[in-house]
């Protein structure tokens, strides 16, 4: 489903490639500026996320739409000194920057670290004013990469890419498709979020687990399920699209506990799940921790509303698979984001969706 990080044996490529990353660090390091130098991409969790994600552009979108890419581009140009607005992940950006800080006191020297990249598919003659933008916030985001109009999922691995975030359904399920984690953001009028605490909240089924079990719920119904999860209590669900992700934030949070800073951490993970904890939440916490991982609070409602716990969590992204849980969550104010990932996909609340008729 998704990839660790290559750490072979050094080639002459590797040892090449050494060489470069030691010149840039040079190169930073006789700066006279506080900003920090990027991590070494092999090591650190690579956040990708599209312009739109992280800046407001409803109103360029339009323009784009409606006038077409030259009265776009001249627009973005004539105004490449004003700073754009935040967008919905830019709360999620400045969180996982906090954690780059807290990390970079307690180990000076680490190369594991949040490493976040503006992935977009504008042209690069509006690369200044998204530049301007990102200087304007003093946001740590070093590599680009724009396309000129074509799609970048291409280049998700080439950047060693943990999770990407757009506005684009399309190249979102593209990306999962290539395995790797991938979301679509929704822009919602939320609350005041925790600037000293990265939050994130995940679903369990078709998220961090695969749809095996949900497969079950939708084609059998809820008593099959029950006995089909009491009777495979002990045998692991397999991997969902989110598992590594999680898998890259367990890692960072290790590295705060092994300086005894757990109860002072400055990531929390969430499991908000319509599981049942009596009926099917072993099975979930078992396969956690058969992966060796650990998830902060887990939540069973039992097919209550998230919305409500989600707004008392007030996480900086909420991961779900099923678009019903995602209106829900932004209704209440939840920065959502979803994983078109599943059986899920072609049903709406429990309801099977009327898929078009193939052509023959």
């Amino acid at each position: 489903m998704c990839e660790v990080k290559p750490n072979n044996s050094a080639s002459t490529e590797d040892i090449g490639a050494e060489r470069d990353w030691a010149a840039t660090k040079a190169f930073f390091d006789s700066l006279k500026t506080n900003k920090p130098r990027p991590p070494k991409p092999q090591y650190a969790v690579t956040i990708a996320v599209s312009s739109r994600t992280l800046f407001d552009m409803v109103a360029e979108r339009k323009i784009y739409e409606d006038e077409g890419l030259e009265k776009y581009v001249a627009y973005q140009v004539e105004h490449e000194n004003d700073p754009l607005m935040p967008g919905v992940a830019f709360p999620f950006v400045k969180a996982l920057m906090n954690v780059n800080s807290r990390l970079r006191k307690l180990y000076p020297d680490n190369e594991e670290l949040f490493d976040i990249v503006l992935m977009t598919n504008n042209h690069a003659q509006v690369g200044v004013r998204l530049i301007n933008s990102i200087n304007h916030y003093d946001l740590t985001i070093e590599r680009f990469c724009m396309t000129g109009g074509k799609s970048p999922i291409g280049y998700l691995k080439a950047y060693m890419t943990n999770l990407y975030l757009s506005k684009d359904s399309e190249k979102v399920t593209e990306a999962i498709e290539e395995g790797i984690a991938a979301a679509t953001m929704f822009m919602t009028q939320t609350e005041t979020l925790s600037e000293t605490q990265l939050r994130v909240a995940f679903d369990g089924d078709a998220v961090l687990f695969s749809d095996e079990s949900e497969i079950i719920v939708k084609q059998h119904g809820l008593d099959t399920f029950f006995e089909h999860e009491k009777e495979f209590e002990n045998k692991p669900l397999a991997q969902g699209p989110l598992k590594c992700f999680l898998e890259a934030l367990g890692k960072l949070q290790r590295k705060f506990y092994a300086k005894n800073e757990r109860m002072n951490c400055p990531i929390r993970t969430y499991l908000v799940t319509a599981r049942s904890a009596a009926s099917s939440g072993a099975r979930v916490l078992k396969t956690l921790r058969s992966w060796g991982l650990e998830i902060d609070e887990a939540l069973f409602l039992a097919g209550a509303p998230k919305g409500p716990m989600l707004q008392k969590i007030k996480p900086h992204i909420y991961f779900d698979d099923q678009m019903f849980h995602i209106q829900g969550a932004n209704e209440m104010g939840t920065i959502s984001a979803h994983v078109p990932y599943g059986i899920g996909q072609k049903y709406h609340k429990g309801k099977l969706i009327e898929q078009p008729a193939k052509k023959e």
